[in-house]
């Protein structure tokens, strides 16, 4: 099923060619050190350079006998390389490749994982700006609270993905980390320096210490990251989703031509990419939980988390990558109905004033206490009878015994509300247009 999520260039990434190719990359790497160190005589390090290859195959073939991938993985090659290959995985364990080929393919991953969270950034950024000065309620419990506008809203979302993209860099810095230590990371038959340089050509860290394998502390950070760029993703989703209600409609999906809703109902126009996503972030964060459970090996090592690794690796960057592209697409058509916010910003009969009727009867000296009340009192009365919150306000003696008449007006203003959305942009964008 994952397939259907996965685009080429993050399927490529988890491709059983990749991973071999990832694999190769490691003992190649390994081989070199030890040719400049005069280890391998440099004929048969230009044996192994020029004939190391790899049949994917072969190796399944082999594999079905010998029950162990890596070694199927290290005799195809032997069989391109010839007598040279005896110096191929020379010192080192299954897992000295595993893992540093594993650090290889979370780094590609995360790097396109990155380019999603810089397409999503664009356009709720964009979208920001076009409407940054567009006014529509603020809700708090789903209740009509005070005015915001959608630029307001969409300026949080981008400043939320600014953060989840530092945390991603960094989770893809504490997995850059490999490993060339042996059997239990003691480097009983190999150098601590031909790892570090091994590292230093595949673009990796050495890990400090290892037991036979990178510590998964590391992979459980890199899985929880994700986990956290999609619940933002679910977050903006989730919201689009409620503002789609046909009692709201204040924004929708984008609907294509011929689309079709509902197989019953040829009326709907549903909120199916905002679901989707939602689903999927599930999804992930499930795959966050299988990533901390793998923390907690016997001694120094078992291979418990293998099995998860091999399914939440792809599963977890596949799904993510397709989120991140799907909400940019989808943000970046998104419809919004300005008339329909304005709509509803009287819906509620100018209630959403109420703090600042209570203000200015603090401010005039009137116990806070007594303000709530004499306040509270005609917003009630607005919600069960309709009418003019001011209006009911204005014909209420005690209120206007100690605020004006024009000062009440003057609070009924939407724009007192939203003068400081310029200066909110600044902060996050830095910039003003």
């Amino acid at each position: 099923m994952i397939e259907r999520y996965s685009r080429p260039e993050m399927s490529r990434v988890w491709s059983e060619e990749n991973k071999f190719t990832c694999w190769l990359k490691v003992e190649l790497a390994v081989c070199e050190v030890y040719a400049e160190r005069g280890e391998i005589p440099p004929q048969e390090w230009r044996e192994i350079r020029e004939k190391a290859a790899f049949d994917v195959a072969r190796i399944k073939e082999i594999e079905a006998e010998v029950r162990h991938d890596v070694i199927a993985f290290l005799t195809s090659v032997s069989e391109f390389v010839g007598p040279a290959a005896r110096y191929i995985h020379f010192g080192m364990t299954s897992s000295d490749v595993l893992d540093t080929a594993l650090a290889l393919q979370l780094k590609e991953a995360g790097e396109l994982l990155l380019v999603g969270v810089d397409r999503v950034r664009a356009a709720i950024r964009r979208r920001a700006f076009e409407f940054r000065d567009c006014p529509m309620i603020g809700r708090s419990h789903g209740i009509h609270a005070e005015p915001v506008t959608v630029g307001l809203k969409f300026a949080i979302w981008y400043d939320e993905m600014g953060r989840q993209k530092k945390r991603l860099e960094a989770a893809m810095e504490d997995i850059k980390v490999g490993k060339i230590s042996g059997a239990v990371g003691t480097f009983a038959n190999i150098d601590p320096a031909l790892e570090a340089a091994v590292c230093r050509r595949l673009g990796l860290s050495p890990a400090p210490a290892s037991s036979q394998i990178v510590q998964r502390d590391r992979h459980a950070f890199f899985f929880t990251t994700l986990a956290l760029v999609a619940a933002s993703i679910e977050k903006f989703a989730t919201e689009i989703r409620h503002l789609q209600r046909t009692e709201v409609g204040e924004m929708e999906e984008f609907f294509h031509a011929g689309q079709k809703g509902s197989s019953a109902m040829p009326h709907k126009r549903n909120p199916v990419l905002s679901e989707n996503l939602c689903g999927l972030a599930r999804l992930v964060r499930s795959q966050a939980l299988a990533a901390m459970e793998n923390v907690a090996l016997w001694h120094e090592r078992d291979i418990s988390h293998s099995s998860v690794e091999r399914v939440i690796g792809p599963d977890a960057t596949i799904l993510l990558d397709f989120m991140l592209h799907r909400f940019a697409g989808m943000m970046e058509k998104l419809v919004i109905y300005p008339e329909k916010m304005r709509q509803n910003l009287e819906l509620t009969g100018g209630t959403i004033y109420s703090q600042g009727v209570l203000l200015a009867l603090a401010r005039a000296g009137v116990a806070r206490e007594d303000a709530y009340r004499w306040v509270q009192r005609n917003a009630m009365r607005a919600y069960e009878e309709g009418g003019s919150f001011k209006e009911y306000l204005l014909a209420d003696s005690e209120v206007t015994a100690r605020i004006p008449p024009a000062e009440i007006e003057d609070i009924f203003s939407l724009e007192h509300h939203l003068r400081r959305i310029p200066e909110i942009f600044d902060r996050v964008f830095g910039e003003t247009g």
